[in-house]
């Protein structure tokens, strides 16, 4: 999080302007809208999921204040969103942020592992879940779980295979002896030591709120 960059109540204006979208109500913590906001603020997607459960229950006399000036008008709260970045600089991150120390933490999973690919840490996490869930000679362009993965994440099955090829390298039960010289091989195995060795069904959970973000 960028540090003294702690809560504002103005923040709350944008979280709410999310939450009043169809359909109306709490929005899974990693659907885009939420990631995007999370990345904007550098605020981690789960505290402002919690924020918003406070927007559902009214949880404060500022909240209900603020629903009650912007719940039932939802072009005030646009106009109102659409000043507040304007005057904060929000249409310029890199100047509104210039001369910020920011120790990023979460933002680096949505960002790609190489200048050269797409594939991003999440990705990464959502190919590890499909692994576990593969056997080796499974791990091919044809099998229906690897092509829905790729629609989903929106690349080719075959960078999912690429992926999975990977991480058998960094799976210590295969004891593979060939080598691989993939520039995937560091983030692969990065991601490996997160999540390889923890339990499969924490994974699956984490996974497929993950998925969110790409539908």
């Amino acid at each position: 999080m960028a540090k003294n960059s702690k809560w504002q109540d103005d923040y709350w204006l944008l979280l709410m302007q999310i939450y009043l979208q169809r359909p109306v109500g709490v929005k899974p913590m990693y659907s885009k809208k939420m990631v995007d906001l999370s990345l904007e603020l550098h605020i981690a997607p789960n505290v402002l999921h919690n924020k918003m459960s406070q927007i559902a229950n009214l949880e404060t006399p500022r909240i209900e204040r603020i629903w009650n000036t912007y719940g039932n008008n939802p072009q005030k709260l646009s106009r109102a969103v659409s000043l507040w970045r304007s005057m904060n600089g929000f249409n310029n991150a890199g100047d509104f942020y210039d001369g910020v120390e920011v120790t990023e933490s979460f933002e680096k999973d949505f960002r790609p592992v190489a200048d050269d690919t797409t594939l991003t840490p999440v990705m990464l996490i959502l190919i590890l879940d499909l692994y576990f869930r593969l056997t080796p000679n499974t791990m091919v362009t044809d099998t229906p779980e690897v092509q829905q993965l790729a629609r989903l994440m929106k690349i080719k099955a075959s960078e999912v295979v690429d992926v999975l090829e990977v991480l058998q390298h960094c799976d210590p039960y295969l004891k593979r002896k060939d080598v691989t010289f993939s520039p995937l091989l560091l983030p692969c195995q990065q991601i490996w030591r997160r999540y390889g060795n923890a339990n499969t069904e924490d994974l699956a959970s984490y996974a497929e709120q993950l998925k969110e973000y790409f539908k």
